[in-house]
């Protein structure tokens, strides 16, 4: 029923839906809809036929949805969980670009004062090329001739080949402008001019460009507009649903996840909860469920923790473990799980305006990791956590919380283990800025165990380590050849112990400020 309704639902409206709203609201929508319809036949995306015989076809589905700046939006997409694997498709992948250097290249940017510009490629998906036949029912509310399909010519919203079809259009394009695709990340593309570099990253239809040259950044954006019909978007404002915040006076970049917080807020109805000082107390310890949970508590406890999560991959590693911790109770979570998970909500209300802000501080430009272990501390499944986070520009890029995949006969091991998985995110940034032909300085690992330090340093196995899986060993190679060093933090220092246990408040707030966590709200002015 129309009144049932609301714009907060818009994207599960069918287009049944549209048809029971005001007249005025239906014209909007209808023209939105023709809209969607001229772009499809202008890009030659399909043509008209007769079902041939022996062929299935695929349904169809309208989307809807009210843009930031107001604009009604209606896209047409195939519903591909019906496309058959061999005939309608052969392959799914698509790479796309990570949290992760999506952060470091922007905190790179920061610290450079690049020039930053964001586009955002028009229907994007429909420059794709199709290797298969498929055939798609005509929408709902256009349909002409009632024996007739759609034989689809190009890669539609929805096809589970589109996105991997776009990719590949744009990398060709990319190499056509002179960039070269980055081993390290699939979603990013370099182009070197002597000192100057251009970097762009690339999510599906979102595309950033920085550099520093401004002239030569604006030169290669106009290049890559006349290939693709672009939204020229100017300095960035939002990417991956983080907003970005930027002072150049100050050289200061924040990100922040405010808005998507907001809608999470609202979601659950907790916009009259109470905030409080931490994302759980510090004595809670979950437990798993005896029986078996109620379906509409799972149901409820998935929901708010996988918005969570979200936030946890983009801007909160204050949240990354009371949330990954919670998370392996997904399955047979209680009425005390569910609870907490909204006790998270809770901290999160009174922190909804904590960003992360990457600047230039004299002497602190360079990267420096710190690892830790909490060991066999889990009372359910007896195992170690591992911890470790990588700052650069004064706020952490990359950081982890989970458990660890095998057992730790002693706190030193556990430590070990994890200085070795931090080690390995360390040599995927010296990768990636080494293909950008960027120099970084030696990185640091600092970690609160010495025991754990001296073995990584030696090469000498000795009877209580030779057990350990070889595959820890990897970061006595990165020491052996100067990549890494190793150095110690006094325990009381060390700020990934927020990302290891439940603090109590004093504890939780010097490490968070650590982070570079904290309240902003300003203007930007780029």
């Amino acid at each position: 029923m129309a009144s049932a309704l609301s714009i907060d639902n818009v994207h599960q409206w069918q287009y049944k839906d549209i048809l029971t709203l005001s007249k005025d609201e239906q014209k909007k929508w209808m023209t939105a809809c023709y809209d969607e319809l001229k772009s499809l036949q202008e890009r030659n995306v399909y043509k008209l036929v007769d079902l041939p015989q022996g062929r299935k076809v695929i349904k169809s589905r309208w989307v809807f949805d009210v843009k930031t700046d107001g604009r009604y939006k209606a896209r047409l997409v195939a519903k591909g969980f019906s496309q058959v694997k061999g005939i309608d498709y052969d392959e799914l992948f698509s790479p796309v670009v990570h949290f992760e250097t999506v952060r470091v290249l922007l905190a790179l940017a920061a610290l450079e004062d690049w020039e930053i510009q964001v586009l955002d490629v028009k229907t994007a998906f429909l420059y794709g090329e199709l290797d298969k036949e498929i055939y798609m029912e005509q929408p709902q509310g256009f349909i002409k001739g009632s024996n007739k399909v759609w034989l689809l010519r190009r890669a539609l919203y929805g096809l589970k080949q589109a996105s991997l079809s776009w990719w590949y259009q744009c990398t060709k394009s990319m190499a056509k402008l002179g960039f070269k695709h980055c081993i390290s990340d699939a979603g990013v593309y370099y182009f070197i001019r002597g000192n100057d570099i251009i970097i762009a990253i690339v999510y599906v239809d979102d595309v950033i460009f920085m550099g520093s040259n401004s002239s030569l950044l604006h030169s290669k954006k106009k290049e890559f507009m006349k290939i693709w019909e672009c939204r020229d978007l100017g300095e960035p404002r939002e990417f991956l649903r983080m907003q970005i915040t930027r002072d150049r006076k100050r050289c200061t970049l924040s990100l922040d996840q405010s808005d998507y917080l907001e809608k999470i807020i609202k979601r659950f109805g907790m916009e009259n909860a109470n905030p409080t000082h931490t994302p759980l107390p510090a004595s809670y310890k979950p437990t798993a469920n005896k029986g078996e949970a109620n379906s509409t508590i799972r149901s409820q406890f998935q929901s708010v923790i996988r918005s969570l999560l979200y936030l946890c991959l983009g801007t909160r590693p204050d949240i990354t473990f009371p949330v990954i911790k919670l998370l392996q109770y997904g399955t047979n979570p209680t009425q005390k799980h569910l609870n907490k998970v909204k006790y998270i909500i809770r901290y999160l209300i009174g922190t909804r305006k904590y960003s992360l802000t990457y600047k230039d501080k004299q002497g602190e430009q360079g990267f420096i990791a710190y690892a830790d272990s909490d060991w066999v501390t889990d009372e359910d499944i007896r195992v170690s956590q591992t911890g470790y986070l990588i700052n650069f520009a004064c706020a952490p890029v990359f950081w982890v919380s989970q458990k660890q995949k095998s057992v730790a006969l002693s706190s030193t091991e556990a430590e070990y283990m994890a200085l070795s998985d931090c080690a390995r995110q360390i040599k995927w940034i010296i990768n990636l800025f080494s293909e950008i032909e960027y120099p970084i300085a030696k990185l640091l690992l600092l970690s609160d165990n010495q025991g754990a330090i001296f073995i990584s340093k030696n090469q000498v196995t000795e009877k209580q380590t030779k057990h350990i899986d070889i595959e820890y060993h990897h970061i006595r190679e990165c020491v052996a050849k100067t990549k890494v060093e190793v150095f110690f933090i006094p325990t009381n220092q060390q700020p990934v112990d927020l990302m290891m246990k439940n603090l109590p408040w004093d504890k939780f707030q010097r490490h968070r400020e650590f982070l570079g966590l904290t309240f902003f709200k300003t203007n930007s002015s780029i």
